[in-house]
């Protein structure tokens, strides 16, 4: 692992681009911010870690990681606090879910301490690029691949580590409808499904397009076996709110680990809520449904939020959930005021990029 006393070399663009871009009217990952953090894995060990201009990256067609898939990845956000200090959000459980993700994935451990540092430093710089608007933030995207030019059924012995960054706006402005998939299957028990590997997310495309098609929004995912127990939602962790409790999937090893599930969690138990992680089935919430007990549902995740939920169905049936939700509505707008600290944050969660 690198020493954190190796400071990382900056090199600035000449001008930032960002006074051309109209805030107003972001389309997420369309448009990226004038720096890149850069970090080389070789020799066993990571070197000359640095923050420099936006550019593209010669890559030996060869490398690893277009033949044999070695690449994960992290979402997070950056907000504006108060006094305009840039903000992240547990930046410290984005480094660990890295490793955890390169562990399952056969790539080398990224120093957690250099990961948050790296983050705090790129986030000062990348300053303007930070939206104001309401829901708004920039999204960072910290990145690990193999690089090495190879062909052959191993480790890759080369890799590189970059955080690059997009303004965003808020992901879903309605609410969203979700099909019950019960052909496709994102992942089993022992796969990769926990990790955030590159893989998973090309596999879910297809099925994601076909579930459109149908009038819906994303994929509910179900397990591999019976087409019966829950997973995650597209891009996303799932809750639903049965006869005033709260109950989500619980970690099976199939699910990944969302840093927004894990802080709804305890932000539903800190007001009080009864929040519980265990399998879930699709004839539960049929049943819940049915006796007028499923009361809101919504999904969590960096990239959308809180995403509220009003129709589960597939070609066999339809759920349709309450227009109210108001508990939906209350996580949304409490996560929301602490990123940007219009509220006192209880948790710990907030740590300043400067």
């Amino acid at each position: 692992m690198i020493p954190m006393t190796q400071e990382i070399k900056i090199t600035k663009v000449a001008q930032s681009q960002a006074a051309g871009v109209d805030f107003h009217n972001i389309v997420m990952g369309t448009r990226f911010s004038d720096h890149m953090f850069i970090c080389d894995y070789e020799n066993g060990a990571w070197h000359n870690p640095r923050i420099e201009p936006l550019a593209l990256i010669p890559t030996h067609p060869a490398a690893m990681a277009l033949h044999y898939g070695q690449a994960i990845f992290e979402g997070m956000k950056a907000t504006l606090g108060q006094d305009g200090t840039p903000l992240l959000f547990r930046p410290e459980e984005n480094a660990k879910r890295l490793n955890h993700s390169a562990d399952r994935m056969g790539m080398p451990a990224f120093p957690e301490d250099l990961f948050v540092e790296a983050l705090k430093q790129y986030v000062a710089i990348e300053k303007a690029w930070i939206p104001t608007q309401e829901g708004s933030a920039l999204y960072l995207r910290p990145f690990m691949y193999a690089d090495e030019a190879f062909i052959g059924m191993r480790a890759a012995t080369s890799y590189k580590f970059i955080i690059m960054a997009s303004p965003a706006g808020p992901f879903f402005s309605r609410k969203i409808k979700l099909y019950a998939e019960k052909k496709y299957v994102r992942a089993v028990n022992g796969g990769t499904g926990e990790a955030k590997a590159a893989g998973n997310y090309a596999a879910a495309i297809r099925p994601t397009e076909y579930a459109k098609a149908k009038g819906y929004d994303q994929v509910l995912w179900l397990d591999a076996h019976d087409f019966n127990y829950i997973q995650e939602v597209g891009t996303m962790n799932i809750f639903f709110k049965v006869d005033g409790k709260f109950i989500t999937p619980s970690l099976s090893g199939s699910i990944l680990n969302g840093i927004t599930r894990m802080s709804v969690i305890d932000l539903l138990r800190h007001k009080g809520y009864e929040v519980t992680e265990r399998p879930i089935t699709m004839d539960e919430i049929k049943a819940a449904h049915a006796a007028g007990l499923l009361e809101e549902a919504f999904g969590t995740g960096t990239a959308v939020g809180i995403a509220m939920v009003e129709e589960i169905g597939n070609n066999d049936f339809t759920l349709t959930l309450p227009e109210a939700n108001p508990v939906s509505h209350m996580v949304n707008d409490t996560l929301n005021a602490l990123k940007v600290q219009q509220e006192a944050d209880p948790f710990g969660w907030i740590v300043p990029a400067r």
